[in-house]
């Protein structure tokens, strides 16, 4: 597995004339594969990391994201996005809370997605929700474009490749934002489903604590994937294999059923470009 991802980095690069490639690290199992890979594919000079912390960054996500530079031992910056978010209006859309505990945020938020929708992550496949819901998604799918707005202005000036982490348990079920972080030039880890991601961690010796933290987009306090999917990856991933085999005749009404809605609701987050053919 690992052998054939580090030769698919190394001759997408150099095929396509590319010096080396940009990644952004956020702290999490994904990055830290990609950044790893990438290392092992192409030397640690040759790879740049880039921070992208915003107004509602946990602290946990700059430590975990320092370790894993620290571990990759590669060149990287750090470059706050808060001022281009304010700049185009993203933050007016929710009121700051800086000063309350994250505890407290996390709850309240938790609280809000259950409100505004039966199932909010259904929804927010589907675009649907009324006018407080439908803010909410403006709010979070605007700093992953940022984030790729400032993943190309890195790579560019170096004539690096941007590489992508989204893995194949994201893209079946359209955990990821339209021009966002699916947007790439390379994607190593894609034909991965999320527990794949895992064990290739563990063969990669990827430290410990990013490998044992919750998975989470980082994008709203209190929200992890988990949550936000309605189950764990290892019970989504089992489902995702039978489905995909052809194998799964549980009734509908179980997590089965909720998944073939996932997988269904998804097609509306890959639509690109709508036109007259």
């Amino acid at each position: 597995m690992k052998e054939a991802i580090v030769q698919f980095i190394e001759k997408s690069v150099r095929e396509n004339n590319y010096k080396g490639a940009v990644i952004g690290i956020s702290g999490g199992i994904d990055s830290a594969v990609v950044g790893k890979l990438a290392v092992e594919a192409l030397g640690k000079e040759r790879v740049f990391g880039l921070l992208l912390p915003e107004r509602d960054s946990s602290a946990r996500t700059m430590r975990d994201s320092r370790l894993v530079v620290d571990f990759l031992g590669i060149e990287h910056k750090i470059k706050r996005i808060s001022g281009a978010l304010r700049a185009i209006g993203a933050y007016h859309l929710q009121p700051p809370a800086l000063l309350i505990p994250s505890k407290i945020k996390e709850n309240f938020v938790k609280s809000k997605w259950k409100e505004l929708s039966d199932d909010s992550f259904l929804d927010d496949l589907m675009n649907k929700g009324n006018e407080e819901f439908l803010k909410g998604l403006a709010y979070y799918r605007s700093k992953h474009r940022i984030r790729l707005v400032a993943l190309y202005l890195e790579a560019e000036k170096r004539n690096y490749a941007v590489l992508g982490t989204t893995n194949k348990t994201e893209k079946l079920c359209g955990f990821y934002v339209k021009w966002g972080d699916d947007s790439s030039d390379i994607e190593p880890i894609i034909h991965l489903y999320k527990t794949q991601v895992y064990t290739l961690a563990r063969d990669l010796k990827i430290p410990r604590s990013i490998i044992d933290k919750p998975p989470t987009p980082d994008l709203v306090p209190g929200i992890t994937d988990e949550f936000a999917l309605g189950m764990k990856y290892s019970e989504l991933d089992a489902i995702l294999e039978k489905i995909e085999r052809d194998e799964e005749t549980t009734p509908p009404d179980s997590k089965v059923g909720r998944v073939r809605k996932i997988l269904e609701a998804a097609k509306f987050r890959d639509t690109r470009n709508l036109s007259i053919q």
